[in-house]
């Protein structure tokens, strides 16, 4: 009886019109619960990328019941698909992974694997919540980019050590040089701050210390700002 549950439900090659709805609509719920995990489990999403990946399986499942176990019509769907330039840029690799957690839905409700379908999305949206719930590989510190603007008479070599060492703060001098005629120093420091780090107060203590000047704290830093 199991195995009768997750067999494929299409019996003949010929493509009918119930079976094609029951695609269809199957597709399309399982890209509805895909896409209600991802904003279950995600902070900051784009709306348009929620609404793809319900519309995304059951794409995939249109292009699988059109190939059916045509050689012929496949080579040329794939000729006719490597004419696409996709040019938006590479978004999170969480994205990625969900992208292809649409297709994978898509692609099991085409070839009939209805079951399977279901089985694996209801697992894996399961094992998203779960990550998400035990917050697996969140760092509890973060590396960011200060940039500090000091006068000329405080020395940049020291000036804000016993700050750092005060709030625990991993600190690396990456960069040194003047501004405004030279009667200012900009100083570039890789720190790494914990999240219970009270960002204010820090600063506000390295606000005291440069007298009030220009202080930038960048959060995702990259190399090339450096």
């Amino acid at each position: 009886m199991i195995e009768s549950i997750f067999a494929s439900t299409q019996t003949s090659s010929e493509l009918t019109l119930s079976y094609a709805l029951l695609t269809i609509f199957i597709s399309i719920a399982l890209g509805a619960i895909i896409s209600w995990t991802y904003m279950r489990t995600q902070t900051n999403y784009a709306q348009s990328f929620t609404l793809t990946m319900i519309v995304l399986p059951m794409i995939v499942a249109i292009i699988i019941l059109l190939i059916g176990s045509n050689i012929a019509r496949a080579f040329s769907l794939a000729g006719a698909f490597s004419i696409i330039r996709f040019r938006s840029a590479p978004g999170d690799p969480k994205d990625i992974a969900f992208v292809l957690f649409t297709m994978a839905a898509g692609l099991a409700c085409g070839v009939g694997s209805f079951g399977y379908a279901v089985l694996f999305t209801l697992c894996l949206c399961a094992l998203m919540f779960f990550l998400k719930a035990i917050k697996f590989g969140e760092k509890k510190a973060a590396q960011k980019m200060l940039k500090v603007t000091i006068p000329e008479n405080l020395g940049y070599e020291e000036a804000f050590d016993e700050i750092f060492k005060a709030f625990k703060i991993d600190y690396e001098l990456r960069k040194v040089r003047t501004t405004e005629l030279g009667s200012l120093y900009e100083l570039v420091y890789s720190v790494t701050i914990d999240h219970l780090t009270n960002q204010k107060e820090f600063l506000d203590a390295v606000r005291c210390r440069n007298g009030n000047l220009d202080i930038t704290l960048t959060m995702n830093p990259s190399m090339s700002e450096y």
